[in-house]
């Protein structure tokens, strides 16, 4: 097996990571080499997809203010945020948004020169920014990938996918296993300090907005190397997603923005049905719409509703979201004209690997950011625009506090056999089973969820983990794919089943209410 070395490994290039590596490889007492390894062109992630933009209490928005924006999102988060969290990321917004400017990521501003600000759903005032109208994650993405190719200490690993983290007997950090899909072989790459920034797992469920990569990874990588997993029950759907057909698994997301502007939701009627659910109408939480939305839906035995933008002046509205009308006109949609029709789909993982806000996991050396980190900024329910807030937030952290000490010296005549010895045969339609995993997620721990509902997904989970057995070494990267989202759809299961309680994103019917006390599910090798 190829053995390399480096004082850092980035895994995912999405706004964590590369934030993160950018931020390290900037020190002045950062001397070594740094690694990104992805197993997606480079950007790839759900940073790219991001439209909405990125909630920030800037202090020339006079209507804003920090504790504001803190309260907000405390609310959205239903007891389980973590205040000092929530306090230092939103603290801290400001000088992280000037730093992305500087690098390019530059933000839309008016005719007076000020910040453009949009209302989210469940923001008490204006304060998200957005770049290239409704393109905010591609501009970050594009304008971080741009810095970190001019980083000389930085190297690239493309079409590489993380497979193991090794630990040391002292619970340390000592390095990585990657399997190359360039070459088909694995190579070992030692490291002391990693950070995992691997994103979401959207690619469960049959419905998603997520791209094709995000199945889990850094959260299944992350339990097998011994870290508590926290609070994966609160998987947020987005309401509204372009829903064209139901054979068009991967949908389009169209963003809270457009409601923010002051777009309509209505049913297959035509009635506008918001104030039946919520006095916020459609910018109330996100979970409150989406279940609105499939209580509609299920009224009407109909596959989607709509989004009526129609009241929204013409020039405005194409100004303002040229992707979303781009991607409508493909399909024959004139967004000035018509209805867009809209369903709920998977979309952000709320949950995941409990670190610290600089990302300090219980393994020295081990560092978590981004999506698949549970912060405790979040809570149960995401604010809508928080999630690229702390993706960058959170990295700029990591980078001033990681400490390169460990020592890297690692034998690795046990991982060499065990790497170059257990390749088998492997006869599994990976596509296949992972669309089996798919159904069975969407339609029983989707958005409403029951203890018959979820039992039943364990038992069907576990049918399917048996095909793989006690497998751990794939000849592919679909096969390795698939074996992380087994593990991330047994949490997502176990958890919602642990939750006896209806609470921000999590949803049971035959639990309808929230009970007093506000606790956190955790899953580890030892509790299982």
């Amino acid at each position: 097996m190829k053995i390399q070395e480096y004082d850092l490994i980035v895994i995912g290039s999405g706004a964590a990571g590369l934030f993160a590596a950018y931020n390290t490889s900037k020190r002045n007492d950062f001397k070594g080499k740094i690694l990104i390894v992805t197993k997606s062109p480079f950007g790839e992630s759900n940073s790219r997809y991001a439209q909405g933009g990125i909630a920030a209490a800037i202090s020339e928005n006079k209507s804003d203010s920090a504790e504001l924006h803190i309260n907000d999102t405390l609310k959205s988060g239903a007891g389980l945020c973590d205040e000092g969290t929530v306090r230092y990321i939103i603290e801290n917004s400001e000088n992280t948004i000037k730093e992305l400017v500087s690098l390019k990521a530059g933000f839309d501003k008016n005719n007076d020169g000020e910040f453009e600000y949009t209302l989210g759903g469940a923001h008490s005032t204006k304060r998200v920014l957005h770049s290239g109208e409704d393109a905010t994650g591609m501009v970050m993405i594009n304008a971080l990938c741009d810095a970190v190719k001019n980083c000389s200490n930085i190297d690239i690993m493309l079409k590489t996918m993380a497979v193991e983290i090794l630990i040391s007997d002292n619970n340390e950090c000592t390095g990585l296993v990657v399997f190359n899909n360039n070459t088909k072989e694995h190579e070992i790459i030692l490291c002391s300090n990693i950070i995992v920034a691997t994103g979401g797992c959207g690619q469960v469920y049959r419905y998603t907005t997520n791209p094709y990569g995000a199945t889990g990874d850094g959260v299944a990588l992350c339990y097998e190397a011994g870290l508590e997993v926290q609070d994966m029950e609160f998987v947020q759907f987005h309401p509204t997603a372009l829903a064209l057909s139901e054979n068009i698994k991967n949908r389009y997301l169209i963003t809270e923005a457009l409601r923010g502007e002051g777009a309509k939701l209505v049913n297959n009627a035509g009635e506008e049905f918001m104030s039946r659910y919520s006095a916020q109408k459609e910018l109330a939480q996100r979970d409150v719409v989406t279940r609105a939305i499939i209580s509609e839906m299920g009224k009407e035995t109909a596959e989607n509703v709509f989004l009526d933008a129609r009241g929204i002046e013409p020039a405005v509205l194409l100004r303002r979201f040229p992707s979303i009308s781009k991607k409508c006109t493909q399909s024959g949609i004139d967004i000035t004209k018509d209805l867009i029709p809209v369903a709920p789909a998977a979309h952000y993982m709320i949950g995941g690997v409990k670190a610290g806000i600089n990302g300090q996991t219980s393994i020295k050396g081990l560092y978590v950011a981004g999506e698949a980190a549970s912060t405790g900024f979040h809570g149960a329910n995401r604010l809508a625009s928080n999630s690229l807030l702390e993706c960058v937030v959170c990295a700029k952290k990591l980078s001033e506090d990681i400490k390169f000490e460990n020592d890297k010296n690692t034998s690795v005549d046990g991982i060499i056999e065990k790497y170059t010895l257990s390749q088998s045969a492997d006869n599994n339609n990976y596509s296949d089973l992972k669309n089996k995993l798919k159904e069975i997620m969407w339609k029983y721990v989707g958005i409403m969820r029951s203890e018959d509902s979820l039992k039943e997904a364990l038992k069907e989970i576990r049918v399917l983990k048996n095909t793989i057995e006690d497998k751990s070494v794939f000849s592919t990267l679909s096969g390795y794919e698939f074996r992380n989202m087994i593990i991330v759809s047994e949490f997502i299961a176990k958890s919602a089943l642990m939750r006896k309680e209806s609470r921000g994103a999590h949803f049971r019917t035959d639990y309808p209410n929230q009970q007093r006390d506000a606790v956190h599910t955790i899953i580890n090798k030892g509790l299982k």
